[in-house]
C-alpha cells in the first residue's frame, strides 16, 4: 500500500476484527524508530476496541521492565523499533504475540541481517503475521524472500539458497551475480499475489490532496539535559532583569538549534550534540527510495543542512540545494524535476520557500521551522 492510502488504519481494523472474534490477546507491532509514536496516535484515532498499547522506550533493561509490567487487560498491543526487537528475542517470545505486524518490511528485505532473523523467528511463533511496504522489490526480485519468509514461508520456502536456486542464475565473474530467470516470471507473480493485496493512490480516490503526518523525535540524555540547562540559564537571567529582546532571541535561537542536533559557541562554531532527527530522517528515506519517490527536505539552520547533505552523499542518494551562497537556483530545481539520478531537494526555509516548482518530489518534510 502506498504511503498514505491508510496501512496502519487497515492493520488496526484486522488486529480488532481478530480480537472480537478471540482469535488474538497481544499483537506485537515492529516499525523503524521514528514512527513508533505515529502508531500510537493511529490507535488512539481509529482502534474501536479495548486495548492498551505501550510503546517501548529508553535502555534495553527499560524495555525489558515495560514487558514485565504490561496492563492485563484487553488486547495488548506492544510497539518496538527493528533494532530493539532483535536485541529483545529473548524476551519478546515471553510476551506471547499471537499477531506480529512488520511495518515498512523494506527493513528486512536483507536476509542475512540480525533484525530480519529475528523477525522471521518472532513469525514462527506468531499465529497471524501481517507486513506493510509500500514497495515489496526495491532493487532485484531477491528482496522479496526475506519478507515472504517473515509473513508467510510456504509461499517461497525457508531456504534462500532454494529460491535463489528456483527462479534466478548466477552469473558474471565467479558466478556472484543473480540475474532473474524471465522463464519464472509467471510462477513468482503468482505465488507473490497469492498473499498479498496491492493499493495506489490512483486507487484511492477518496484520498485527500495532502497527507499529513507529525513524528516525534526525543532527544538523547545528553542533549535533553543540554536544553534544559540552555532553559534554566535564560529564567535565571530573567529573573535578574538581564534579558533584552536580543537576548531573548538569541536564547530562543539556541534552543532550536539544539532540538536540531547542534549548538553554537561563543566564536559562532558549531557542534553536534543530537543525531535523532537525522535518525529519523534516515527512516524517512528509506521509506522514499523503497518506493521509487523524490522527497523535499526543509531546514532553517546551515548546520542541519550540512548535516543532511553528509547523510545523503553517505548514502550515495543524489540531491539537488537552494541555500544562501547557491548562485543557480533554477538548474537545482531543474535537477530534481528532470533528473531520475536527483531523488532529494534539500532546501532552506529562508532561501527556497517561494518561487520554486518541485512537483516532481511526492513527499516533503520539514526537518526544522523558521520562526519568521
Amino acid at each position: 500500500m502506498e504511503m498514505g492510502t491508510g496501512k496502519s488504519l487497515v492493520s488496526i481494523a484486522v488486529a480488532g476484527q481478530l480480537f472480537e472474534l478471540c482469535r488474538i490477546d497481544r499483537a506485537l507491532v515492529v516499525a523503524p524508530l521514528s514512527i513508533l509514536g505515529v502508531w500510537e496516535e493511529e490507535f488512539r484515532k481509529f482502534a474501536g476496541f479495548p486495548y492498551s498499547l505501550t510503546v517501548l522506550k529508553g535502555t534495553v533493561e527499560k524495555k525489558r521492565e515495560q514487558l514485565r509490567n504490561l496492563p492485563d487487560r484487553r488486547l495488548q498491543v506492544v510497539v518496538v523499533n527493528y533494532e530493539s526487537a532483535w536485541r529483545l528475542e529473548k524476551e519478546l517470545p515471553g510476551f506471547g504475540a499471537d499477531l506480529v505486524i512488520a511495518d515498512e518490511a523494506h527493513k528486512i528485505k536483507e536476509s542475512r541481517t540480525k533484525q530480519s532473523r529475528a523477525l522471521h523467528r518472532l513469525g514462527d511463533s506468531a499465529r497471524y503475521r501481517l507486513l506493510l511496504t509500500g514497495t515489496l522489490i526495491t532493487n532485484r526480485e531477491l528482496d522479496a524472500w526475506s519478507q515472504y519468509r517473515f509473513v508467510d514461508p510456504r509461499v517461497f520456502g525457508t531456504s534462500f539458497y532454494a529460491f535463489r536456486s528456483r527462479f534466478f542464475d548466477m552469473t558474471g565473474y565467479g558466478n556472484h551475480i543473480p540475474v532473474f530467470r524471465k522463464s519464472r516470471t509467471e510462477e513468482f507473480l503468482r505465488r507473490l499475489h497469492s498473499v498479498a493485496f496491492r493499493v495506489t493512490k490512483a486507487e484511492a480516490l477518496d484520498l485527500p490532496d495532502t497527507t499529513e503526518e507529525t513524528r516525534y523525535v526525543e532527544l538523547e540524555p545528553d542533549a535533553r539535559e543540554l536544553y534544559r540547562e540552555l532553559a534554566r540559564e535564560s529564567y535565571s537571567e530573567l529573573e535578574r532583569g538581564e534579558i533584552t529582546a536580543s537576548n531573548v532571541l538569541t536564547k530562543i535561537l539556541r534552543l532550536s538549534q539544539v532540538t536540531g542536533g547542534y549548538v553554537g559557541d561563543d566564536e559562532k562554531n558549531m557542534h553536534a550534540v543530537s543525531t535523532a532527527k537525522l535518525d529519523a530522517l534516515e527512516d524517512i528515506l528509506d521509506s522514499v527510495m523503497a518506493d521509487g519517490g523524490k522527497l523535499v527536505i526543509m531546514a532553517r539552520f546551515v548546520a542541519e543542512l550540512d548535516g543532511i547533505v553528509s547523510l545523503l552523499e553517505k548514502r550515495g542518494i543524489g540531491y539537488a540545494q537552494v541555500r544562501g551562497g547557491v548562485r543557480d537556483r533554477a538548474e537545482d530545481v531543474r535537477r530534481l524535476q528532470e533528473k531520475d539520478d536527483c531523488r532529494v531537494f534539500v532546501g532552506q526555509i529562508a532561501a527556497a520557500r517561494l518561487g520554486l516548482t518541485l512537483t516532481a518530489a511526492d513527499r516533503l518534510v520539514f526537518y526544522s521551522l523558521d520562526t519568521a
